[in-house]
């Protein structure tokens, strides 16, 4: 495999080994070699297939394998559930146990459902409970202390089922998109519930304590308020409960409450699944899919990620336990977007759904026959008298496969694994593989990446620029063009058999990105992660109809995103004024965050050196800084006023346009030329600093810089807006993608 400039940034930043100094002391094939025959466990022969596999960019595994095989910690899944029962107990030690998960590189599910709703008796103090929501809090507090390692970030997802007595309350908990940060929220629907809001008819609200109805609602108003959360700001997502334990494959041992982060993999308590994904983008042969290097790539695999259970330690001996009872792994895909590039298949289209069906169904049957082989070899995972499998209970369509006939071998002849497929987040190891996400669109067609000296160097998906080469329209100024946006759609100089393939998240409509989640969820034991991208403008009524579609066509939950909806939020707002005028109200800053990343200018004004700071946090632009040289007195109180009021105006969501429209412009008797711009007093420096990072950032214009960066940054160019969020590691702009927020410069995300 050829690694690119960025992956190998990915690789040394998050991957590599380092000595003590923090010296990087392994390349790829080192890293590789180490994984191989970590995994192997001195079998040479496996040593040499698994290397080949990770080698050729086939197949990748996640992130936690790659990094801790072979390495003290070796700690090699990505994906847990812990238990939360109804007693302190309980609480407390599932917050111990989720922080040394975190610490391991593990992200952690929990339901909160059985946690007794606020102001209940509490026989055993005589007092009455918190509630989940309290508790919600004290995990999210944990895991701000939890590092993971320096490699990645703490993440959790919270469930809540919705006939809990506080679900109105989980529902709105996250308004204020400061608070919960390191929570994912879904609430856990129904069939019941579902049946409920098409019949328009109420429903009940039982105490998980005392098993009383506590109180009735409509169940049309719970999904309203869900849908209206979910246009404000993405959260919450929702989780069809009923759906995931009908598809449960130990029924006999539990029911299945909660989710990993992304909401792909359902597990049970105390159950951890380790996970890897192929690329498709690499497997074209004769215009078409190369199906005999997919059967034997999705062999591999499975022979990998089997071999993973047994090579991994794991934080807790229960979880260990869980995890070698039931032998969970969860192949899924990545590169997909890549694919259909390639084969000139447009994403919104019935041939590029029929081709999910079809591939996935093909992996499906594969990993099914494979494992069913590895319990011949080896033995069936220990629960598997009871699952669905013995009882011969898995439900495939057939489609091109003889699923049948499996069947009734697997009954016979046992099975390895008691879940095979996952289509999981990609974030990093795509970028390793330098292909698209998951099973995701691509976000941008062309990237700009901005150099210490104000270079400019575009990043172009190869398959776009392949294109574009072949039909003779390859220039700087039609990749510049397609940089402000990311997408082709609205270009008359690009045939539109070129914009029928080459489309982008937000060039496809909301019900195809939920057809082709529902057709990749039809072949996946697991779940699917993906996020139904929403333009801007989109109303409510949008929002509930994918909610609707998704439910009718099977997927087992699903995450949306309104472009802009986060950033541009007003956090919280103060009481009625005290004109009386309920409608008039009182904007209050958000508070600011512990740890805040920006990029600093040095400006020449009339009165010195200016240096002007300008930092953000994950919503946009938050504070700014000025710093005059030695300069004190009446100056320096002025220029500290400056970017106090600055400062505030930012966290209380006012554009910073707006700012700068006030500060340029302002005169003072000591104008300056700098870099052939004229600073006509030290308040028109700070406007035309923040107008610089402006631009930077939003993408307005694409003129030279002069910030000063440690490291080189990535930029997604998209439609302006002031309110963009940006990377806390390398201030990139970052994408809704895979149901999280990711970084496209340095593979951050918040999962």
């Amino acid at each position: 495999m050829i690694l690119t400039d960025n992956a190998l940034k990915v690789l040394d930043k998050r991957y590599f080994r380092k000595d003590d100094a923090g010296n990087t002391i392994e390349n790829w094939q080192q890293m590789i070699k180490r994984v191989a025959d970590n995994i192997a466990d001195g079998d040479p022969g496996k040593q040499e297939i698994y290397y080949k596999l990770l080698d050729s960019g086939y197949f990748l595994p996640n992130s936690p394998t790659l990094m801790n095989a072979g390495n003290d910690l070796q700690q090699l899944s990505a994906c847990f559930v812990l238990p939360l029962e109804d007693s302190m107990d309980s609480i407390f030690e599932t917050v111990k146990n989720a922080a040394l998960i975190h610490k391991s590189g593990g992200g952690t599910g929990f339901s909160f459902s059985r946690l007794r709703e606020a102001n209940a008796r509490v026989r055993s103090t005589n007092g009455v409970s918190s509630g989940p929501l309290s508790f919600l809090k004290v995990f999210n507090a944990a895991t701000d202390a939890v590092k993971q390692g320096g490699t990645r970030r703490g993440a959790n997802m919270a469930i809540l089922n919705v006939d809990h007595p506080q679900i109105m309350d989980f529902i709105t908990c996250k308004e204020n998109t400061r608070e919960l940060t390191n929570f994912n929220l879904s609430v856990g629907l129904t069939e019941e519930f579902m049946r409920a809001v098409y019949a328009d008819e109420e429903y009940d609200l039982v105490s998980p304590a005392s098993g009383e109805v506590k109180d009735r609602l409509k169940a049309r108003d719970v999904f309203g308020l869900i849908v209206e959360m979910a246009h404000r700001n993405g959260e919450p997502g929702i989780i069809f409960l009923d759906r995931i334990n009908a598809a449960n494959p130990t029924p006999q041992i539990g029911r299945i409450e909660s989710t990993n982060p992304c909401g792909e993999q359902p597990l049970l308590p105390n159950e951890a699944c380790n996970l890897g994904s192929i690329n498709l983008s690499v497997m074209v042969k004769d215009n078409g899919l190369d199906w005999e290097l997919l059967r034997e790539v999705v062999r591999g695999s499975v022979d990998f990620l089997d071999d993973v259970i047994d090579r991994s330690q794991f934080p807790l001996p229960q979880i260990e336990e869980m995890v070698k009872a039931n032998r969970k792994i969860g192949l899924g895909v990545m590169g997909w977007a890549d694919l259909l590039y390639r084969l000139h298949i447009p994403y919104s289209s019935d041939a590029a759904v029929d081709l999910a069906y079809q591939v996935m169904e093909f992996i499906d049957f594969e990993t099914k026959n494979r494992s069913m082989e590895l319990a011949l070899e080896k033995g069936s995972f220990p629960n598997f008298a009871g699952s669905i499998y013995a009882n011969a209970k898995l439900e495939r369509e057939n489609r091109a496969q003889d699923w049948p006939d499996l069947i009734r071998k697997i009954q016979i002849q046992g099975m390895r694994n008691a879940t095979l497929t996952t289509i999981a987040p990609t974030g990093t190891i795509s970028m390793i593989a330098d292909t698209s996400s998951g099973i995701e669109p691509q976000f941008s067609l062309v990237y700009i990446k901005n150099v210490m000296d104000g270079e400019k160097l575009l990043y172009v998906n190869k398959w776009f620029e392949q294109a574009l080469e072949a039909e003779g329209l390859l220039s700087p100024e039609l990749l510049e063009e397609v940089a402000q946006s990311g997408s082709i759609a609205h270009l008359d100089s690009v045939p539109e058999r070129l914009k029928q393939v080459f489309q982008t998240a937000h060039d496809i409509s909301p019900e195809w990105h939920i057809r082709m989640q529902a057709a990749f969820q039809a072949y996946t034991d697991n779940a699917v992660s993906k996020t139904i991208n929403f333009p801007h403008d989109a109303t409510v009524e949008d929002i509930r109809t994918a909610y609707e579609l998704a439910y009718q066509l099977g997927c087992k939950g699903m995450t949306v995103y309104r472009d802009g909806s986060r950033e541009n939020q007003v956090l919280s707002t103060g009481s009625s004024s005290q004109t009386g005028n309920p409608e008039e109200t009182k904007v209050a800053p958000r508070n600011r965050p512990e740890v805040t990343h920006g990029v600093t200018q040095r400006l020449e004004t009339g009165c010195g050196h200016m240096y002007v700071t300008v930092n953000s946090d994950e919503l946009g632009a938050c504070e700014v800084f000025v710093q005059m040289g030695k300069v004190g007195g009446c100056a320096s109180a002025q220029l500290e006023a400056i970017a106090r009021l600055s400062s505030l105006a930012m966290r209380s969501n006012i554009k910073v346009e707006s700012i700068v429209r006030q500060l340029k412009g302002i005169r003072c008797q000591s104008p300056m030329w700098n870099k052939g711009k004229m600073i006509t007093s030290c308040g028109d420096a700070v406007g035309q600093a923040l107008e610089q990072f402006l631009q930077s950032y939003v993408g307005n214009h694409l003129k030279s810089l002069d910030f000063t960066y440690e490291n080189e940054t990535v930029e997604h160019r998209t439609t302006a807006k002031a309110g963009v969020a940006l990377c806390p590691d390398c201030s990139s702009t970052i994408e809704h993608v895979e149901g999280c927020l990711k970084c496209p410069s340095c593979g951050w995300s918040k999962c």
